[in-house]
């Protein structure tokens, strides 16, 4: 690993770990402030949506002054909010700083996506996506491990503290800015392609975070009821979704690898309906594996047919995150008041709805370029 891919990886460890670490404490969060799992669910939402609302005008605010400063100070403003969230006792509040620091996290994820395609590197996004898959995974880990939500979140920050530092040294300081932030924006929203390639970010991340939410909710329960320590560790089937991503989200057929990847998604997500720990964990891994990989492979697609990739990547990663946000906390309330059933029908249906929009507009994009050719050339269309 080269010290560009090093630094990258490194912003996405720190970066994902601070974003999800109450995640695997949310039951004991509920419990601290005497909320429900809905409301409880709000301490990841209102990062995430934060994350998506910001990460726009971040992203053109990366067009004008350079991506690598928009990328330092995301990740360093990010880790000093959490380091503060262990001392905080009230629960609004608590929401407050967490939606800060969403926004401050909005600088990364698309920045960092955009920077690495300017830089021919567009094979480095499956290890962007892999630094942040393990960034989320350790982060979990670790807030769960240490059973209580305080301890767990305070833990974290300073991993991704540590983390933050390795992406300060690594990142290579030469940037140029890129300044043409409105011709950009335009050309990222002039094709229907791009819209379903948003479409995928935000529904299936929506499943995604949906199903990981509830879990902790779901094993903490009878007839499982198992402790914070032991459930924290579906966490582990990260490190499967960090390989997939690294290694079939750098393929070459974007398209042939999204659409496997959506379709595993949706198979382990239908593994996990037994009410038992082992096809639970085999649902999870599976599914974990195929949505990295499927995020991967959408989003190097993104920077592919993009004219100009710092908006469109922008406008993936808010598409991203507002699912993250909307469909995690829609996907824990269906969880608790429906079952788990009915959220794994919910799951199955926005992730089919995803991958049924890429294809009619894939499908569009390739008769639009045959009449094209045709007109051009007097060649008779395929039939």
């Amino acid at each position: 690993m080269d010290r560009l891919t090093l630094g990258i990886a490194s912003g996405g460890l720190a970066s994902f770990a601070l974003l999800y670490a109450p995640q695997p404490v949310l039951p004991q969060l509920a419990d601290e402030f005497q909320i429900t799992p809905g409301h409880a669910s709000l301490a990841v939402g209102v990062a995430t949506g934060a994350l998506a609302i910001a990460v726009i005008p971040l992203s053109l605010l990366s067009e004008v002054v350079g991506r690598r400063p928009v990328i330092l100070t995301s990740v360093v403003a990010a880790a000093l909010i959490g380091l503060s969230l262990p001392l905080v006792h009230d629960f609004r509040l608590l929401l407050v700083l967490r939606a800060l620091q969403g926004v401050a996290l909005a600088g990364f994820p698309a920045v960092a996506m955009a920077y690495l395609a300017e830089q021919g590197r567009l094979k480095a996004i499956g290890m962007l996506v892999a630094g942040n898959t393990f960034g989320g995974m350790v982060g979990r880990l670790l807030a769960g491990l240490f059973g209580t939500y305080r301890g767990g979140v305070g833990l974290v920050a300073i991993f991704a503290t540590i983390a933050t530092g390795v992406l300060i040294w690594a990142l290579p300081k030469r940037t140029e800015p890129v300044r043409r932030t409105t011709r950009g924006l335009r050309s990222a929203v002039s094709q229907p392609l791009l819209w379903a390639l948003y479409g995928i970010a935000f529904l299936g991340m929506g499943s995604f975070v949906a199903m990981y939410n509830a879990i902790g909710f779901r094993l903490a329960a009878p007839p499982l009821e198992l402790s914070p320590q032991v459930a924290s560790l579906v966490f582990l089937a990260y490190a499967v979704g960090g390989v997939s991503s690294a290694t079939l989200g750098s393929q070459s057929n974007l398209r042939k690898v999204l659409f496997g990847m959506l379709g595993l998604t949706i198979v382990g997500t239908v593994v996990t309906i037994p009410t038992h720990v082992v096809p639970i964990a085999i649902g999870f891994v599976l599914l974990t594996a195929g949505w990295f990989a499927a995020h991967a492979a959408a989003g190097a697609w993104v920077n592919v047919a993009a004219p100009n990739k710092g908006p469109a990547s922008g406008l993936y990663s808010g598409a991203y995150y507002a699912g993250a946000c909307v469909g995690g906390t829609i996907g824990t309330m269906i969880y608790a008041a429906w079952g788990w059933s009915a959220l794994v029908l919910s799951s199955v249906s926005w992730l089919s709805a995803g991958a049924l929009g890429v294809w009619l507009a894939f499908r569009r994009n390739t008769r639009s370029s045959a009449k094209n050719l045709s007109r051009n050339t007097g060649a008779p269309l395929a039939r």
